[in-house]
């Protein structure tokens, strides 16, 4: 049995699985999921688990060399977007591209997030 990190098995194995600039997405319940994206839907009721949550956990076994989050987080969500930004510095692009974004994304995490554009886009780095 795994003792460290992430233990949930489709979150571990696909993490293993990712190379270099490989995207990651977690996302809150209300983006869309692209058809043909793996998902691994965390949801259980509305509002848990929490993004935060998820994200910290993610970040415990990933190595994220970029991240990237909606601009409208800044008015709609700002408490969400000072939480990202005390764990990973990530650069600001429209709604619409994360959600393009996604469509490019190796798996992605929905959370039971209820809370505007508390989502984000994860690139792969190397750990050496």
């Amino acid at each position: 049995m795994k003792k460290h990190g992430m233990i949930n098995r489709d979150i571990a194995s696909a993490l293993a699985q990712y190379g270099h600039t490989d995207l990651l997405v977690i996302a809150d319940c209300g983006l869309p999921i692209p058809t043909g994206i793996p998902c691994v839907d965390l949801s259980y009721k509305v509002g848990e688990p929490a993004f935060l949550t998820i994200l910290d956990s993610v970040l415990t076994d990933f190595e994220a060399e970029a991240a990237f989050i909606a601009e409208e987080i800044t008015n709609g969500n700002p408490l969400v977007e000072q939480e990202i930004m005390k764990k990973i510095k990530a650069e600001f692009i429209t709604h619409e591209k994360l959600k393009d974004l996604s469509k490019q994304a190796k798996l992605i995490i929905r959370t039971g997030e209820a809370t505007p554009y508390a989502n984000i886009v994860l690139r792969s780095g190397v750990i050496f």
